[in-house]
């Protein structure tokens, strides 16, 4: 073991594990991811109203993810400084607005507009809500992040469901209507702000706590590079299904947009399984070997994917769909666990990146759609899991053992 790699980690006393605030905040994740999902959803709809190319459609995502990943990191490096309980309810707000200018946007220039007020309000909920996670798991942070997560997961699966049964047809004005779910998540991150803002001494002995890296500088950065990596693998390829996967399945199979929907929904169900399924058994086994075995592992299942009828089609979507998405919480606590005392900068920097990739993504597979079809986009993107290879130069980070959950304490790292 070398000495780089002998390093313990500590950290500050953690309270019990509070459900109510973990309920809260996953309900938040649901009603917020929910709305946000209505945009790629109704992708037929909008292409259809404003005559939009796939790469116009790519642009949308684009807006959107680029204003919520750029944000971000900045929300995060404010809040680490100066705690903001109630920007939380603040950033809803704004989305709200959004949702309203989304259904009565007269041109694409002010439909960009309505989505990047929702891209704001993202990129204010999750570093924060990620942070309020955090400090009521009790030490249990891989559990923490997969219950919070997977509200985010169920809201994403659900918003197909809602565009397919309401606004697909009844049309875009319907999505008025969203903003009901808006006003609910507001007035619950209020009473997660009130919660939040009661322990504000206890978060900022906390934050003193952590005087310092508990690895060393060089392990750290090595760390974070090949996270962001994999962070790239992971979100690129999610971009492919996530945008496009509706008019690969009508292309190529003859489905109706309702139909599509369905079979969307199934993908993301599948993923909101995958990210519960990932954080406690991170906590359990380590999380190296979630992120190794979830991104590298489903390798062979995206290589198939193009070449297959629909009922394997959507069979391997779902395996798909649990293998990739369990890897997310192991990464985001694994980089939590490297600076401790960044919790903000680090959730806003990985959902940001999340978000930045996802657009980027869809921007550039959606140029691929428009010269090369959507099938090819399906073969090219199939190759993008391979890169799960890199989690070998991850240090073996050991989750705390029962004895030293009470102080948080973390085992020591192995060898990459």
């Amino acid at each position: 073991m070398n000495s780089e790699s002998s390093v313990t980690a500590t950290h500050p006393h953690e309270d019990a594990l509070r459900f109510s605030v973990l309920g809260a905040v996953s309900l938040s994740h649901l009603l917020n991811d929910m709305m946000q999902s209505l945009i790629v959803a109704i992708y037929p709809l909008l292409k259809g109203d404003f005559r939009l190319s796939f790469l116009q459609i790519g642009l949308i995502t684009l807006t959107f993810q680029l204003t919520a990943s750029l944000l971000q990191p900045v929300v995060g490096w404010v809040t680490d400084r100066k705690p903001m309980p109630y920007s939380l309810p603040i950033g809803m707000c704004s989305t709200l607005c959004g949702l309203l200018l989304m259904a009565f946007a007269p041109s694409y220039a002010i439909l960009l507009v309505a989505v990047a007020m929702i891209g704001i309000g993202s990129s204010v909920f999750h570093p924060e809500s990620s942070r309020v996670a955090r400090l009521a798991s009790g030490g249990r942070f891989g559990l923490a992040q997969s219950v919070f997560q997977i509200g985010g997961n169920i809201g994403s699966a659900l918003g197909p469901l809602l565009a397919g049964w309401v606004v697909l047809r009844y049309g875009r004005g319907s999505v008025g209507w969203a903003t009901l779910l808006a006003l609910l998540a507001i007035l619950i991150l209020l009473q997660v702000g009130r919660w939040y803002h009661a322990h504000l001494r206890e978060r900022v002995h906390r934050k003193r706590a952590a005087d310092g890296p508990v690895y060393p500088r060089a392990l750290v950065w090595r760390t974070l590079g090949v996270l962001l990596l994999l962070i790239f693998s992971k979100y690129f390829y999610l971009a492919s299904i996530s945008s496009y996967y509706e008019f690969y399945l009508i292309h190529r199979f003859g489905l109706s947009a309702e139909n599509a929907t369905l079979h969307l929904f199934v993908f993301l169900a599948a993923v909101a399984a995958g990210t519960l399924i990932g954080g406690p058994i991170g906590d359990r086994i380590g999380r190296k070997t979630v992120i190794w075995v979830s991104i590298l592992g489903v390798a062979p299942f995206t290589l198939l994917l193009p070449h297959v009828g629909l009922a394997w089609t959507t069979l391997l979507s779902v395996v798909i769909g649990v293998g990739i998405a369990s890897a997310f919480p192991a990464i985001i606590v694994y980089a939590q666990d490297m600076l401790p005392h960044r919790i903000g900068v680090v959730s806003g920097l990985f959902y940001g990146l999340s978000f930045g990739m996802g657009g980027i993504g869809a921007a550039v597979l959606g140029a691929v759609a428009d010269h090369a079809g959507i099938v090819f986009v399906y073969q090219i993107c199939a190759f993008l899991p391979l890169l799960g290879v890199l989690a070998i130069f991850l240090p073996d980070i050991r989750p705390p053992s029962r004895r030293s959950g009470s102080t948080g304490a973390a085992q020591p790292v192995s060898p990459a």
